[in-house]
């Protein structure tokens, strides 16, 4: 029994050219990005393209969606990115079948690395504007993100003590050998003779100059040592020796136990969330609880969270432009004059003053009658955890910013830096949030103003 398929020749040549566009759905996630990047003000990478020279460069807004897109898609290596430019449909829909160099994404990356990490606002904003940014309760966090470096290319200052004191002598030693080789050589050949060298009569006068020169300094040297020694030649009176001077103090030591990483010395060894030592810095996240949305990032080099309670809210009030009413925030952020500053500008504080076991929660009962005048800060912020609305809010922090991480770390696959130093870190974190949050405005159906953004548009060509 026959039966009959669909035809199917992959050397059937295309009457009429397709569009690129119909080669996926219209509701995919690369036109969302598309259009949001056309949307977004690049006048700070445009305006570096002062001049005309050489061969024209790839458009900057093809460059720039290429990178957005690629940290939504978890690609953020430009060679997987020139990859992806000639393999995935999606990424030559994007990029209107053009496939950059990795070298020139990387450069292009560089280049303009401060005005892509400045689109993370403009993103908030958006954000914002779409209803999805309510400042009601904002959940602060970090986490511990993968340098672009070996923990093993790191070494404490005391290893680093004991290594140089180990070369010096094995030079010395070095130095030693090659005298002794030098001195069985100058025995066999001559002194000052390779042994290979040509005949006097054929060496540059140069060189015979220098040997002139040095056999007169040689026995100028010799004269005057020959005067300090012989009796029969006057020597003034040596001069008093010079008053001691009071010794200054030593200069202060670093701790023996303090690293530092040969390939990226801003990096720092820190205890991840599996109990692990890896090199690392510490990633800051403040989310707005309504959505998951990140108002505000930063990147630390230290491993604790303490004191960046303050500056992580007035960074959500510079992002946004207002404060959140409530913020909470694990025991790692604790501290009395920071909760006082933070409540003092009008934001309510839910921060854990030291941490809590899981059976504790649930054995805490809520405290009765007014709270007490004499109380101090830890006192009165346990009591308030303990009532009905204090424990509301806090647990807010744990479905609102500790499932971020997770979605930046599994779904956009971003778990290492790829750019090393703490300013392009802090730069490559902002893309990277940006991209988070790009996801969270497609999956709340918010459509962006749509439109080609071309050459003659924005003044170029």
């Amino acid at each position: 029994m026959s039966k009959t398929f669909r035809a199917y020749d992959p050397e059937q040549l295309l009457m009429l050219p397709p569009s690129v566009q119909e080669w996926l759905p219209e509701d995919h996630e690369v036109h969302f990005v598309n259009d949001v990047v056309a949307s977004l003000d690049l006048w700070a990478i445009y305006g570096s393209y002062d001049e005309e020279r050489g061969y024209p460069p790839y458009h900057p807004l093809l460059m720039t969606k290429l990178l957005v897109y690629g940290y939504v898609r978890g690609v953020h290596s430009s060679r997987q990115l020139a990859r992806a430019c000639q393999e995935r449909v999606d990424f030559r829909v994007l990029t209107a079948g053009q496939q950059p160099d990795f070298r020139t994404i990387a450069g292009f990356r560089s280049r303009h690395l401060s005005a892509l990490a400045d689109l993370f606002e403009q993103v908030v904003k958006l954000c914002r504007e779409a209803g999805l940014v309510k400042l009601g309760h904002v959940a602060v966090d970090g986490t511990k993100v993968r340098a672009n470096a070996s923990k093993h290319k790191a070494m404490s200052y005391g290893r680093m003590d004991r290594e140089s004191k180990r070369l010096r002598a094995q030079i010395e030693s070095d130095l030693e050998q090659w005298a002794a080789t030098d001195a069985a050589e100058d025995a066999r050949y001559g002194a000052g003779r390779r042994g290979d060298e040509l005949p006097e009569h054929l060496a540059d006068r140069q060189k015979r100059l220098a040997v002139i020169e040095a056999a007169k300094a040689a026995l100028e040297a010799e004269a005057i040592e020959k005067g300090r020694t012989d009796p029969s030649v006057a020597l003034p009176p040596p001069a008093p020796p010079p008053r001691r001077a009071e010794p200054n103090p030593p200069p202060p030591r670093p701790d023996p136990k303090a690293q530092r990483n040969f390939t990226d010395p801003d990096s720092r060894i820190m205890l991840s969330s599996d109990k692990a030592f890896i090199q690392a810095y510490n990633a800051q996240l403040a989310v707005d609880a309504s959505s998951q949305v990140i108002v505000a990032t930063e990147v630390l080099q230290a491993a604790n969270d303490r004191g960046q309670l303050p500056a992580m809210i007035d960074r959500v009030e510079a992002s946004v432009g207002a404060r959140p009413k409530a913020i909470s925030a694990d025991a790692g952020y604790w501290g009395a004059e920071d909760i006082e500053r933070v409540e003092a500008a009008g934001t309510e504080a839910f921060v854990a003053p030291r941490k809590y076991r899981h059976r504790e929660w649930h054995e805490m009962t809520p405290p009765r009658g007014r709270m007490p005048n004499t109380m101090g800060a830890r006192a009165r912020m346990e009591r308030k955890l303990r009532t009905k609305r204090g424990r509301a809010e806090y647990n807010k922090r744990k479905v609102t910013v500790e499932p971020v991480c997770g979605q930046i770390k599994h779904a956009i696959g971003f778990r290492q830096f790829s750019l090393r130093g703490h300013t392009k870190v802090r730069a490559e974190w902002s893309i990277v949030c940006m991209a988070h949050n790009l996801r969270k405005l497609f999956r709340a159906g918010w459509t962006p103003p749509r439109g080609p953004l071309t050459a003659a548009a924005v003044g170029i060509g």
